[in-house]
């Protein structure tokens, strides 16, 4: 395999600069003012700045350089990064439980997912409110306006995204390139006024802060974790950009501007430790309205890129669900013909839009959003470092000692940051907890119902040589066409293809029993479809799809005719697909509040046959009613 040329390489660098980074490089507009705001920050003397300033230091080095850029990206599956991916990395023995249970590391992996989709929400909410806040520095008396105008931002970014982001995702790169060039020279010219502020670089400063301040300074710790807010993106886009574009362009720019970002503004305050300086010590390095207003611009345009980026990555964390079998079906649109990772997922838009807009409106000022932000990222990093055990322990094949050792290492930052923002819960915290302990629900009642309906579905079924035996005892009368019966299990006779028999007592001359299998793997390189005779005119076909990919049932089924040998046209086919009633009563195995959450997603589920791109004139439902 060749290696990518060096312009490919520069474009890659280029594109992670615009879509990875996003996050986490527009941390410095809210983080140190966080940091050393009244009610919970650390007054700006020369000790606690230095001490802040080495905290935020290590914690990106520790979280960001140490632990995802050095150990979790090299959990790739088949290139791939992100929760679920690592969580489909774990042996299926540890993850898989039995009909209507649930193993702990699924609902660990199902809970940092929730949490992801809580992060989707508030990111774009506290970016864009804390960057269009630096026009209360530059127009005092416009500060009226910052809410109406951000909620008006938001608008028109969740509007667009139907339209794609091809064409304006070009200018993602430059646009944060020129971002993080700007805040590191602003950050360099303060530095070069109290060059003695790097000393910070020291973990000496950070001890003594703790030494001084001790369970204050351990509280500091909800604020210091906005610095590496955005660090899951780095693995979770990992298949976009690959491993060494993501390492380049941290080491060699975002971290040097970052740095340079944070401590600029520690130099500020030891050398202007004024009120203004201390209500926004980032726009405080602007010098003059020119500049701000510039700034101000800038950084509402690096706050949109976050915000789409994680937008972006909440559309492909639906895909994912959905296809692992963790939510249920939703509309998937693509919006690129060339690159397959654009997708639009209407109904995941507009509830992460509703609820952005509402957090906007809720807490008003980013100082407010930055409690709730803090939780929902200590959460999914204390979850990924578990899950990251797992797979280096039983799919590595690591020693105990080796992989302990590095979760203990990961365990006593994670811990340490979610329980600093534990106290916070009460003051914003509560709402990504809130977010997630809903979408954790909805998603174990579907994996849990889904189970059990397979259960329920393979025990109804026959296998297929008594079910061969009966049609011919029963004289089925075959006509031409081919029919096509989609299943959970082609081993069976699915149950509808046997109320197919009894009650219409006609079947086509042949009949495709099609399974889609979707393996715990992002991409089908090879071996994608199977075809194997059953007899008498029965075919079971297994098509085999990864979890980034979207199903073509007609596409597979044409294959499959190939195979076969027939060739029928693709508007002669029928498919037969059950449709089940949940209902909700007091029998079954599936009770109380997961069977009402189980048969209203069932319910409000996308069609089978839109899902897989089946026309729905070919196709015909039988439907059954069943309680769980």
């Amino acid at each position: 395999m060749t290696s990518p040329s060096k312009e490919a390489r520069l474009t890659l660098a280029l594109g992670a600069l615009g879509v990875v980074y996003g996050d986490i490089g527009t941390s410095p507009l809210y983080a140190l003012k966080e940091c050393i705001a009244p009610g919970h920050g650390l007054d700006p003397t020369h000790d606690n700045v230095m001490g802040i300033l080495s905290l935020v230091f290590w914690a990106m080095t520790l979280v960001v350089t140490l632990k995802y850029l050095v150990f979790i990206l090299r959990a790739d599956n088949d290139g791939e990064g992100g929760i679920l991916a690592l969580l489909a990395l774990v042996p299926k023995r540890l993850r898989a439980g039995g009909p209507g249970r649930i193993t702990v590391l699924a609902l660990l992996g199902i809970a940092g997912a929730a949490l992801l989709y809580g992060d989707g929400m508030i990111t774009p909410a506290i970016s864009v409110l804390s960057a269009v806040e630096g026009l209360e520095v530059a127009f005092p008396g416009l500060q009226h306006l910052v809410v109406p105008i951000t909620v008006a931002i938001l608008v028109v970014v969740f509007a667009i995204q139907r339209f794609g982001t091809g064409r304006i995702g070009r200018l993602f790169g430059p646009v944060m390139l020129v971002w993080f060039l700007t805040i590191g020279v602003l950050g360099l010219i303060q530095i070069v006024k109290h060059p003695g502020i790097l000393a910070a670089i020291s973990p000496h400063y950070a001890v003594q802060l703790f030494a001084e301040h001790g369970g204050h300074a351990f509280l500091l710790l909800g604020s210091v974790i906005l610095v590496v807010t955005g660090g899951e993106a780095l693995y979770a886009d990992m298949g976009h950009f690959g491993r060494k574009p993501i390492r380049i362009v941290w080491l060699t720019l975002v971290k040097p501007a970052l740095v340079l970002a944070y401590f600029g503004q520690g130099a500020l305050l030891l050398g202007n430790p004024t009120a203004t300086v201390r209500a926004n010590p980032f726009y405080a390095m602007a010098e003059g309205q020119v500049l701000t207003i510039f700034l101000v611009v800038l950084a509402t345009c690096a706050t949109i890129i976050a915000s789409q980026a994680l937008i972006s990555g909440v559309y492909s964390l639906t895909q994912q669900a959905v296809q692992l079998g963790y939510l249920p079906r939703f509309a998937i649109r693509h919006t690129s013909a060339k690159t397959e990772g654009q997708i639009y997922v209407p109904a995941i838009n507009w509830i992460i839009a509703i609820a952005t807009i509402a957090l906007v409106l809720s807490f008003r000022q980013s100082s407010g959003l930055a409690a709730a932000y803090g939780i929902a990222v200590a959460g999914t990093m204390t979850v990924t470092s578990l899950l990251f055990y797992f797979v280096a322990r039983y799919t590595w094949n690591w020693s105990v000692a080796k992989a302990g050792s590095l979760l203990a290492l990961f365990l006593v930052v994670d811990l340490a940051f979610l329980a600093a923002n534990s106290a916070k819960v009460m003051s914003g915290g509560w709402v990504p907890l809130a977010i997630g302990l809903v979408i954790t629900v909805g998603m174990v009642a579907w994996m849990v119902g889904r189970s059990l309906l397979a259960d329920y579905l393979h025990r109804s079924g026959r296998d297929w040589p008594s079910f061969l035996s009966d049609c011919t005892a029963r004289g089925i009368t075959r006509v031409p066409g081919v029919a096509v019966f989609l299943t959970s299990d082609a081993d069976r006779a699915p149950t509808f293809l046997l109320r197919h028999q009894t009650d219409i007592g006609v079947m086509h001359e042949h009949v495709l029993i099609l399974n889609i299998e979707f393996p715990r793997q992002p991409w089908i390189r090879s071996e994608r479809l199977e075809v194997a005779p059953i007899g008498r005119g029965f075919h079971k076909v297994r098509a085999r799809y990864g979890f980034m990919e979207r199903p073509n049932v007609p596409v597979m089924v044409d294959q499959a005719m190939k195979e076969i040998g027939l060739a029928q046209a693709r508007t002669s086919v029928v498919y037969f697909m059950g449709r089940e009633t949940h209902l909700v009563t007091n029998k079954g195995n599936l009770a109380g509040l997961l069977e009402h959450v189980f048969a209203f997603m069932a319910r409000n589920a996308l069609p089978t046959s839109l899902y897989f791109q089946i026309p729905p004139e070919q196709v015909i439902e039988m439907g059954m009613q069943l309680d769980l």
